[in-house]
């Protein structure tokens, strides 16, 4: 019998709807990021701007996949969770999360702050060899206002639905310039992750990375290692670089 898990994985990434460039110049990356998403062999993924379907995009694009985003990227083996956050003209899209352990439950709710934002949270309860581990993803405003907002959201949510002695992650897009929801986080009993000594954790654009605007906050759980895949196929891929995580299980 082998030992219950006590270490694992989580990655998250902005995909940009599986589509990059502008015009005419517009590609499709969706198949490559299949791939990517493989290699980072993580435990958990969270992913945003996912889409469940687009009409315009799968007719301008001969190899749009027939599944919807989510389902189509999870590696064998794993489950996908997929919520709409946002419902346009031509489809919807929204947050997803890809993993190899039993899903126990899952839960969203709204948390947009006005019309022309469609934002939302996606909780998902994890088994992890008989620990629940509950993962929140995210995908916060462009505006700082919004933001702020959101967060009292978020912890109103954590407050209501996840018990205090049970391993969480809130992973995300939280558009966070300068880490200034690091400080709302860390009142929560949440730890981002990149907040370790090691080289800077930066992910947007993914170009030439001068920002971290992806975060991974853990509570009853302890980071290990944090990092940034980078190079010229992960910088064509999306405008964001993925980040992924090595977390340890507290003692219970």
């Amino acid at each position: 019998m082998n030992p219950p898990a006590t270490s694992f994985r989580v990655a998250t990434y902005n995909i940009h709807k599986g589509v990059q460039g502008i015009g005419p110049a517009r590609r499709l990356e969706i198949h490559n990021l299949g791939h990517a998403i493989e290699q980072l062999d993580a435990d958990i993924i969270c992913l945003q701007e996912v889409r469940k379907m687009n009409r315009q995009a799968a007719a301008r694009f001969h190899r749009w996949p027939e599944l919807p985003q989510a389902d189509f990227l999870a590696p064998e083996g794993y489950t996908a969770v997929y919520e709409t956050n946002a419902i346009t003209k031509h489809g919807e899209h929204g947050n997803a999360l890809l993993t190899r352990w039993p899903v126990l439950r899952k839960t969203h709710q709204d948390i947009s702050d006005h019309r022309f934002e469609q934002r939302g949270l996606l909780h998902v309860a994890i088994d992890l060899d008989g620990r629940t581990v509950h993962t929140i993803v995210v995908h916060l405003g462009l505006i700082k206002g919004s933001r702020i907002r959101q967060i009292a959201q978020l912890r109103e949510f954590v407050e209501r639905e996840i018990p205090p002695g049970e391993a969480l992650v809130v992973a995300g897009d939280f558009n966070d310039w300068g880490a200034r929801m690091r400080y709302a986080m860390n009142a929560m009993g949440m730890r981002d992750s990149s907040d370790l000594r090691g080289p800077r954790t930066l992910t947007y654009p993914s170009r030439l990375p001068v920002a971290q605007l992806d975060f991974i906050y853990g509570r009853q759980v302890e980071p290990v290692a944090s990092a940034v895949p980078r190079g010229p196929i992960w910088a064509r891929m999306s405008d964001h670089l993925p980040l992924v995580t090595d977390f340890s299980l507290s003692k219970q």
